[in-house]
């Protein structure tokens, strides 16, 4: 308790803990985008439930592996080497994470664009993925952003309370964010699009990582929000232009 107290009057802490929160938010975004694409694709009723249980399964995940901080930090030293770097366990969960969103954005992409996609087609008023599936591709990519975010907290402050309040914080984002933000995704479909390109190039970020070359994630961002933007503008275009449309009958 009392060290609790001494860490509260540091100002320090506070600092590590302002910019640990914006940094975990900021990782859960990833996550979220998976989870809202994911879940749309369920039969309505069951859309919410399977977000609450996608988020839940990322906070049971990342509190469990804050419990076993010494055995994360060793998943960091190398296991074999390929092409003479050294690849550790960290390294292949994130190849293998971003390989899986890679193969699953490009899947989705296909099935947005092939003019006869047949019965798997990607449809938001189409029920296309079991609740069990569901979950467990969720599951797949909580656990990986998962790894990522908590091998990211553990570089930024030794202080596992400030970790756990981090995670506390971005995960009541994420559940705050998840409906409305799914609900966006559902309502315009060139939205769809954009945030499978997300999902193609957070994945190939994570291959990259794995690989040992690192890619800032202020420009991975950065160009997500740029993106976002410009889709942004396109909505405000297009509904301007059916309101004029419709003033002209």
């Amino acid at each position: 308790m009392d060290a609790l107290l001494a860490l509260a009057a540091d100002p320090a802490a506070w600092v590590a803990l302002a910019t640990l929160v914006a940094m975990e938010v900021v990782l859960g975004i990833d996550n979220l985008i998976f989870i809202s694409i994911i879940t749309n694709k369920l039969p309505p009723e069951q859309q919410e439930r399977a977000r609450r249980v996608g988020i839940g399964l990322a906070l049971v995940l990342r509190l469990a592996l804050l419990g076993t901080v010494a055995i994360i930090v060793r998943l960091t030293a190398p296991v074999f080497e390929i092409f003479g770097h050294g690849l550790s366990w960290r390294d292949m969960i994130l190849i293998a994470g971003g390989l899986f969103l890679v193969w699953k954005a490009t899947k989705e992409i296909h099935h947005n664009v092939d003019p006869d996609p047949g019965p798997d087609m990607f449809d938001a008023r189409k029920a296309t993925l079991g609740f069990g599936a569901a979950i467990g591709q969720i599951l797949v990519l909580d656990l990986v952003f998962s790894i990522d975010s908590i091998v990211t907290a553990v570089g930024m402050t030794p202080h596992v309370p400030i970790m756990v309040i981090a995670v506390l914080v971005a995960v009541a984002v994420m559940l705050l964010a998840a409906n409305p933000l799914a609900r966006f995704i559902q309502a315009n479909p060139t939205v769809v699009m954009l945030a499978l390109g997300f999902l193609l190039m957070i994945g190939m970020t994570l291959i990259a990582e794995g690989f040992g070359a690192h890619v800032p994630k202020g420009y991975v961002y950065a160009a997500m929000a740029f993106s976002t933007l410009v889709e942004a503008l396109n909505i405000f275009s297009r509904r301007a232009r059916q309101r004029r449309g419709g003033g002209a009958h």
